[in-house]
């Protein structure tokens, strides 16, 4: 292949290219315009169908308030303007083919009583000097046209120095005619009552939509909040109401509730049943040990009887979630100045930190207990221990800081997995379980939360609780 080949192929991909992009460009042109008017519209249900109900009647309201100005106000104006200006060409031919006296009065007489036209005439003058013109005066425009092709002689208007009235003057061979005129002979003064009956109408029609609106939100705002509550493990009291589909869509979260409601309670019973006969039979094993003698032997069998005891403890605790438990309003400081004493009686110091108001609604005991196996682990592996809580609109932020050697990266979600150990660096449950961060991620879960690990400012782990208040 030549180089010339070559240099037109090349030139013909280049081509082709272009018009790539720029059908690409042109396609994704639309796409990018609606991304950007989503992006600025309102985002509230609320907002956007008053905007669905209010965008067509301003649309029609425009429309029609265009065409009535553009047709009707304006053509209704210039027949009006004609009709005037016709009456003044007829007056001036009268006065100009029929001998009249000095100042006409029979003209004048004739033209106030018949025509609504108060004439008179200057002789010896000029006409004054045209003042500006008005920014918008549809009757300005239309009155200074009619008299131009009508009456076709030198003239003067004025349609602003007094409101009610238009003045006219029109010069003859040796006079000057005068002409007032009332304003609403030459223009539809009362075009303005339209408009105002179409805005007061919308306004109605407006209200009565918000109204409307604001009773067909309200059932959604409820279901929303109640499913917010029972998120957060609060007791609620909900009923279905509003819309048809608004109705179902609450009867289906009732429904959903009380399914959930009955897998606990089942899961409770079982558990308890669980528990009942596993403590029935621990108790017959220290029963029967407590009446052997004492040697090495039987005081390891007692310490394996014990620690069993303690891991289903430490199990049922974890399946049971304090389920049972209310939540009410429950002031955090108290919380954290109880574990404070609680550990300065063990010897160990842990600052805390909350300013501000800090009540909040929790289950208190449930909470006391996420709260204090993070503690507990950070007191475990750290020297210092730091308690901060912060108080936001919609959130309450907690942070448990040590000063110990911390969790890598790659293991923090590891770590909140039922009875996972980690090896290295840190045992996460004070009896060994592997239950202490999974159960406090429990807890904060089901007051609608969470629990996340990251690095400390002390050196070592940061545990950060996050609760909806």
């Amino acid at each position: 292949m030549s180089a010339s080949e070559n240099m037109a192929g090349g030139g013909a991909v280049r081509a082709v290219s272009a018009v790539y992009r720029a059908a690409k460009a042109f396609l994704t042109a639309p796409r990018r315009l609606i991304r950007r008017v989503g992006e600025i519209m309102p985002k509230g249900l609320f907002v956007r169908s008053l905007i669905i109900i209010i965008a067509p009647i301003v649309i029609l309201q425009s429309v029609v308030a265009y065409v009535f100005m553009e047709r009707h106000w304006q053509l209704v104006t210039r027949r009006l303007s004609s009709a005037v200006s016709a009456d003044i060409a007829a007056l001036i031919d009268i006065y100009q083919l029929y001998p009249q006296p000095q100042g006409a009065p029979e003209l004048a007489r004739i033209a106030l009583e018949r025509l609504g036209l108060d004439i008179d005439f200057l002789p010896g003058t000029e006409l004054p000097q045209q003042g500006p013109k008005p920014f918008f005066s549809i009757l300005d425009e239309v009155l200074t046209d009619e008299i131009r092709k009508q009456v076709g002689r030198p003239f003067w208007i004025d349609t602003v120095g007094r409101s009610n009235v238009i003045e006219i003057r029109i010069k003859l061979n040796d006079t000057i005619m005068r002409v007032f005129a009332r304003r609403s002979l030459a223009y539809a003064s009362n075009s303005h009552i339209f408009l105002i009956w179409m805005l007061g109408t919308s306004l109605v029609l407006v209200t009565i939509a918000i109204l409307f609106q604001l009773n067909q939100i309200r059932p959604i705002l409820r279901l929303a909040d109640a499913a917010e509550d029972f998120g957060k493990g609060r007791e609620i009291d909900f009923r279905p109401r509003g819309a048809r589909e608004v109705r179902r869509a609450g009867r289906a979260f009732v429904e959903m509730k009380r399914r959930i409601e009955r897998a606990m309670e089942q899961r409770t019973t079982m558990l308890n049943g669980v528990s009942h006969d596993l403590r029935t039979i621990l108790t017959r094993f220290k029963l029967s040990l407590a009446l052997m003698h004492d040697d090495p032997e039987i005081e390891d069998l007692r310490s394996d009887v014990e620690e069993m005891e303690r891991m289903l403890e430490a199990y049922l605790a974890f399946a049971r979630g304090d389920a049972g438990e209310q939540a009410e309003p429950t002031d955090i400081r108290i919380i954290m100045e109880t574990l404070r004493t609680d550990y300065a009686r063990q010897g160990r110091e842990i600052e805390i930190s909350a300013p501000g108001d800090m009540l909040v609604t929790v289950r208190p005991f449930a909470f006391q207990r996420l709260l204090g196996n993070l503690v507990a682990n950070a007191v475990r592996y750290g020297t210092h221990v730091s308690v901060a809580a912060t108080r936001m609109p919609r959130w309450l932020t907690i942070s448990v800081d040590d000063d110990g050697p911390g969790i890598s990266a790659d293991q923090r979600e590891e770590a909140f997995k039922a009875f996972v150990r980690l090896d290295i660096a840190r045992n996460v449950d004070d009896g060994g379980t592997g239950l202490g961060l999974a159960i406090a991620r429990d807890i904060a879960r089901s007051h609608g939360g969470d629990v996340s690990l990251s690095n400390s400012p002390l050196g070592g782990l940061r545990a950060t609780i996050r609760l909806p208040v």
